[in-house]
């Protein structure tokens, strides 16, 4: 197969913009040849590319609810309270449905700069909890999604199999989600099998009330050693409040005492930590999976970021429960919300002169990529060709230069800045559009009409 090359005015490698790049696209792989040389056959792509951004954290059936759970109940409202209006909802999805809500999200995503999405999917059998007849149904349908979007997918099945840290049996409306861990590894050995380029299986276990520690000990004992592994945690204090009276130990230091935390590890929210904590998972290599938007909207609370930051650790960026879909509202969020605790204000630049928007960016991109567990997140040869092409015509963008392009993408407002999306070496979004939006959005009404039905 030939390779198709191309040219970028500026690319962003590592932590900085190169200037007049050179990308030979391959196989849906990137070969960087260095400048781009005048006069030789290529295609300019714009004046500012960006790697695609990962998202490492979604449940693709919760984008059909966004917005349907902000009216106030008889009480005080909570994360907890929410999640009872997503478990009513979430009774209602079969594969179909996934299949029509997932890939309008992805779609969404594609056209907002995501390139590749880690589904944390626990949505897997029937509302009785008896298996579909194929058990992998659910999953087949988010997989066949990202594929129709075209977006890259590392697929999560979660394991899901107590109520919280007393072990007590999952209620009536978590029954579907329940999985044996035997019957649990089959489902993953089977996701396995159509793993490449486009698609990476890890596994997650929901969290550390819904699994327990024998479980948690047989899955990983069970998987390779590279494969990716996420994990609720720490998001809420009433979950660290059971853990520390159940375990006598926080959540994440019960982790980090229990199990073998690194590289492959995603600790999604983490959202409350102590300092040992914080030291802990900045140590262990593990990426911070944080989800901002989410997070404010459930009430969760604030990572610590500046500590983590400056203890060495990886962040990545999520956007959960699709309340918003954009990677620039989720980190303008993560710094927005270290300025309303700190009362400063570019808290995430740790030193004189750094910008706040290319370290957050640079960090979510290779925490991104370490949580997807595939080779993306770069401008880099051998990396999957996954780029973005702003509006370097956007009047937001208007008399800026390459030192300022990455705060005003991220700190002027909502206006839509990318323009063209490459995933996997194929153009799926041009001019803002997606290149299939029309037909999966009118799929997508007739299902979400159909379950509020």
């Amino acid at each position: 197969m030939s390779t198709s090359m191309y040219r970028a005015d500026h690319a962003w490698q590592g932590n900085r913009w190169n200037q007049d790049m050179a990308l030979g696209v391959r196989d849906g792989r990137l070969a960087i040849d260095g400048q781009a040389i005048a006069g030789e056959p290529s295609i300019r792509l714009g004046k500012y590319v960006l790697p695609g951004m990962p998202n490492l954290h979604s449940h693709a059936f919760q984008r059909a609810m966004a917005g349907m759970a902000e009216r106030r109940g008889p009480g005080d409202d909570s994360f907890w309270t929410w999640r009872e209006t997503m478990y009513g909802f979430a009774q209602r999805v079969g594969p179909d449905d996934l299949k029509a809500i997932a890939a309008q999200l992805y779609v969404e995503m594609l056209k907002a700069g995501y390139t590749h999405v880690c589904e944390f999917h626990y949505l897997h059998h029937q509302p009785d909890g008896s298996p579909w007849p194929d058990a992998a149904a659910m999953s087949q349908a988010v997989v066949e999604a990202a594929e129709e979007a075209g977006i890259g997918l590392t697929i999560l099945p979660v394991l899901y199999m107590t109520g919280g840290f007393d072990g007590r049996p999952l209620g009536e409306r978590q029954r579907r989600f329940g999985h044996t861990v035997e019957a649990y590894l089959r489902l993953v050995q089977s996701l396995r099998d159509g793993d490449g380029m486009h698609k990476t299986t890890g596994v997650a276990l929901h969290s550390l009330r819904a699994v327990r520690p024998d479980a948690i000990h047989a899955v990983l004992g069970a998987i390779p050693r590279d494969m990716p592994v996420h994990i609720h945690i720490a998001e809420q204090m009433p979950e660290v409040e059971e853990c520390l009276s159940e375990r006598g130990c926080r959540p994440v230091q019960w982790l980090l005492d229990n199990v073998q935390v690194d590289a492959r590890w995603c600790l999604v929210h983490a959202t409350h930590l102590d300092a040992g904590e914080t030291r802990g998972l900045a140590q262990s290599g593990a990426v911070a999976g944080l989800c901002p938007t989410t997070e404010a909207n459930l009430g969760d609370g604030v990572f610590p970021l500046a500590s983590f930051i400056d203890q060495g650790g990886v962040l990545g960026i999520g956007s959960d429960s699709h309340i918003s879909v954009s990677p620039v509202e989720e980190l303008r969020w993560l710094e927005y919300g270290q300025r309303l605790v700190a009362r400063q204000r570019n808290v995430a630049a740790r030193h004189a002169g750094q910008s706040v928007g290319e370290s957050l960016f640079a960090r979510s991109l290779a925490g991104g990529a370490a949580a997807s567990g595939t080779a993306i997140g770069a401008i880099a040869t051998g990396a999957r060709a996954d780029l973005v092409v702003l509006d370097d015509l956007a009047p937001v963008l208007a008399a800026r230069d390459a030192a300022d392009v990455m705060d005003s993408f991220i700190f002027s407002g909502n206006v839509p800045l990318v323009r063209d999306v490459m995933a996997a070496g194929q153009w799926v979004v041009r001019d803002g559009q997606h290149i299939d939006q029309s037909r999966i959005a009118d799929r997508y009404r007739l299902a979400v009409e159909r379950l509020k039905a």
